[in-house]
């Protein structure tokens, strides 16, 4: 099942506007933030991810939701796995 998974942004990825460190469930990978309308998204903010790419800026009540949602679907664990494939730019060492 695809899914758009709640994520916090971390950092900003230094010389690269197109990418954010995410924290999904505490896995961090470089996710692409350039699909976003307005592009204002900073440390701290929760975005929905689907297969590596921001879809939309969101809060913190519907990224809870989402999860509890994930959770009572059982897709929990599938979706930080989902998240553990993502490869933008992410060095070899980087396992979250």
């Amino acid at each position: 099942m695809c899914l758009a998974i709640p994520g916090q942004i971390a950092e900003l990825v230094p010389d690269n506007a197109l990418l954010a460190r995410v924290n999904v469930g505490g896995v961090y990978r470089n996710v692409n933030i350039g699909l976003l309308e307005d592009g204002d998204v900073s440390p701290g903010d929760w975005i929905l991810i689907h297969v590596g790419f921001a879809l939309s800026k969101i809060d913190e009540t519907q990224a809870h939701d989402q999860l509890r949602m994930l959770r009572a679907m059982g897709e929990d664990e599938l979706a930080i796995d989902e998240v553990r494939g993502y490869s933008f730019a992410e060095s070899a060492g980087d396992s979250g």
